[in-house]
Parts: structure tokens; sequence; C-alpha cells
């Protein structure tokens, strides 16, 4: 066989790794001048640059030091993978249409061991919510240079290489159904996120989110966490009675290599139920230093980690907030009984469908639903089109359980709103079997 290459896209075996479709590393040249250390090598993973344009794809494997397989679409992209090796692949910026990001879609879901990143002529908060929604781990200005490309390439890469491989491709491509899975091993590992959001403040966020995250930990065998997305204001280390060391700050200051082992470092610990917490800034000035992208990476280290996620919101829609409910599982929404707060939820329910938010994960909770305030449950459902997911008396446990720093499942568990928030918790997650031994 000739050594040359003459069609560009060769067909290769499906079984074939995606390294062996990147050129020849340069030959090491020989005197005083030190090799140049490409991106591929600081890498275990394969590379390969995506893009209708030969000028944009040849731009960008010259950023990555020449070391990148080249694929016209994410379509022919998937075809020649196999899932059985990492995959770091770049989207050039003719890629940022919809007929790609829904190929990343299909593209991610099959091979979790494949990490996207779109690389785009102008980052705007509309593409990095569409391509977040799509799969697209990281998006990077054309202009921000090699470095700026190759720290991100590091980032993903360190992902996927962790990802659970999909089972070899035989035949004509379909996965092998003979190969057994290793005990204890589970077909998802990725935790879930509950998000809990009003857009009127008042009505009780932290104190369902930390009772919830509390109820959760209480069933969960493995750990449950609760993020306080709150940035200026966050009252969820005080609603525990904890002192913390580190902040969501801190593990944005460590985002370009933060990992699961750095990030486990920074939580601080609820004693009485095991429940992790990464709290606000302690400061409201150090709100503008964690971005939309950044959180969104934080919550994606910690479903790796943990089973549940709870994140507790401000009551405002603004990026962050936008890009955490877009990266949640469910979202509580929670309302009262007064008509300021069932006005504020409806024009988020309508803010929330033109987003293509699913109404599947969204969960209307009614705060205080035993008030008699002359507005009904009934009305307020009516009103919403909503049917209420869980409703939470009124009670003087709830203040009480505040000023003591406690969580109200602990301190009341027998009050008619600790039995409200841990059926909501039963829906999440059924008691552990070694429980109902103990109450025999």
């Amino acid at each position: 066989m000739e050594p040359e290459v003459v069609d560009p896209a060769p067909v290769v075996e499906p079984t074939t790794d995606l390294r062996s479709l990147a050129p020849e590393s340069p030959a090491v040249p020989v005197g005083p001048t030190a090799p140049v250390v490409t991106v591929r090598q600081m890498i275990n993973s394969s590379l390969a640059v995506v893009d209708p344009s030969p000028a944009a794809r040849a731009d960008l494997i010259e950023q990555l030091g020449g070391e990148a397989s080249s694929f016209e679409s994410v379509a022919e992209l998937t075809a020649r993978l196999t899932g059985a090796a990492p995959v770091v692949a770049l989207l050039g910026p003719s890629c940022a249409d919809p007929v790609s990001f829904a190929g990343v879609a299909e593209l991610v879901a099959r091979y979790p061991m494949v990490g996207c990143i779109l690389v785009t002529d102008q980052v705007t908060t509309a593409l990095l919510q569409e391509a977040l929604r799509a799969g697209v781990r990281d998006v990077v200005a054309v202009h921000a240079g090699p470095a700026t490309l190759a720290e991100a390439v590091q980032r993903v890469s360190q992902a996927v290489e962790h990802a659970v491989p999909v089972a070899p491709a035989t035949g004509a491509g379909a996965p092998s159904t003979d190969t057994p899975v290793p005990d204890g091993a589970s077909e998802h590992t990725r935790g879930s996120v509950i998000t809990v959001f009003s857009p009127k403040g008042g009505t009780g966020t932290t104190v369902l989110a930390t009772s919830l995250a509390v109820a959760l930990a209480e069933r969960s065998s493995r750990p449950v966490c609760i993020v306080d997305a709150d940035l200026q204001f966050g009252d969820v280390a005080v609603t525990l009675k904890l002192a913390p060391h580190h902040t969501v700050v801190d593990a944005v200051a460590s985002i370009d290599r933060l990992d699961a082992a750095m990030l486990d470092s920074m939580l601080v610990t609820h004693e009485r139920s095991g429940l992790r917490v990464l709290p606000a800034p302690l400061e409201p000035a150090y709100a503008d230093q964690v971005g939309a992208r950044d959180l969104v990476r934080i919550i994606g280290i910690l479903r790796e980690m943990c089973e549940y996620v709870v994140v507790d919101t401000p009551s405002h829609l603004d990026d962050v907030v936008l890009s955490v409910l877009d990266e949640s599982d469910s979202i509580e929404l929670v309302a009262g009984l007064d008509i300021p707060s069932v006005k504020n939820l409806k024009v988020t329910l309508q803010t929330l469908r033109l987003l293509d938010l699913p109404e599947e994960r969204l969960h209307l909770v009614l705060n205080r639903a035993d008030s008699k305030v002359k507005l009904d449950v009934s009305e307020v459902e009516r009103a919403l089109q909503f049917e209420a997911h869980a409703m939470i008396p009124s009670d003087v446990v709830v203040p009480q359980s505040v000023n003591r720093g406690e969580p109200v499942v602990t301190h009341a568990p027998r009050s008619g709103v600790a039995k409200a928030i841990s059926a909501l918790a039963d829906l999440y997650a059924a008691p552990q079997p070694v429980r109902s031994r103990r109450r025999k």
C-alpha cells in the first residue's frame, strides 16, 4: 500500500481507534532546539476537528499543533467513532447551527467518552445556552488564541477520560450484547440536579432547599450536596449553622484545574445528616466572579460525585439562574398564596416555555398552603395551569428551626412542614431498606 493518503476521509473499520486517523507526529528536530510540546501530547484523548470549511479546519488543527483528525460534519464524526477511547471534538464556527447541535446531542448521548468544544466567532449568552443544552462542554472564541484553546481541550479531556465507555461495536456498528456488566456497576452514574426557585423573595426557597437536601441525604447511600447559587445573599450556610472555610468563589478560582477531589475538599459537611454544602460567597461583591459557565461546570462535577445535587437560587432570572435551570433534571417552583407570588410565577412559566424548557421538569410547590387569605389552592392551580406537586403548611416551627440553624425536618420531624418535605423527598428517593428494618 502506498504511504500517501489520497482520500482525505478514508473508510475505516468500525473498530478503528480515532488516533489512527491523526497524521503522524512531526520528527523531533536534531540540535539544541527543544521539541515543541503539542496539545495532543498533553492529553490522553484523541483529537478531532469538525467544520464544513477546510480553511476553518486547517486553522484549528494548526492551533492544536497539527495533530488532529479532520471531519466535515458531526454526522461523519459519529459514523467513524467506536466509543472505546476518549475523544475531544472541536466544532468550528460553522457548526453553531441547529443541525450540528442536534448531532452533538445524539453524539454525546451515544458516546459518553466524547467531549465537544464549540469554537465560535462570538460567544453570546443565547449561543452558550443553546450549546450547553445540546451537550457541548465548553465554548471558546475563535480569536482567544492557542493557549486558551489548549486549556479548554485539557479540561474536557480530563472529564471524558473518566467517563464510562460504551460496549465496543460489532457487525454494522451495533453495540455488543454479550459483554457482562461488572458487579456493582451502574448504567446511570450521574446524579440528579434538583433546583428550587421562586421569582418572589420570602417564599421559603432556602428553607425548602436545605430541608429537602437533608431529607435526601438521609435516604441516600451516596453523597448528597446542596449548592447555594444565590451569589449575593445566599443563606444556606447560615440556615444550616455552618462556618465554611471555602465558598463557590474558591471553586471558580481553581476552575481550570478543578476536579472531583479538589472540589470535595472545598465542601463543608453538615455533621448531623452528612449533607455536603458548597456555600455562596461571603460578600455580595464576590458574586461577579462566578459566571454561568463556571457554575454549570461545578454542578457537572458534583453530578459525578453525588446522587443528588440540590441548588438554591435567588428570586430573579439572570444568565446564572437560567443556566442552572437548564442544567436541572427537576425544578421545584415555589409560590405562596398571594397574588404577587402567583403573578410572578406565571410570568416565569411563560419565560421558561419560550426557552423550550421541558415542562415535565417543572413542579409546583405551594408554601403556607393552609393560610386563610381568601385565595384557594384550586384558584392558584387554575391560574398557573399547573397542579401542585407538594403543599407545605404554615407552622411556627419554621422560623424556630431557622433561628436555631437546624433544618425543620430534623428540628421538628413530626410537624406538618417536615412531613410534607419528607414526602417530597420520597418522590425522588424511597427510604433505604436499612431504615425500614430499624423501624421494625
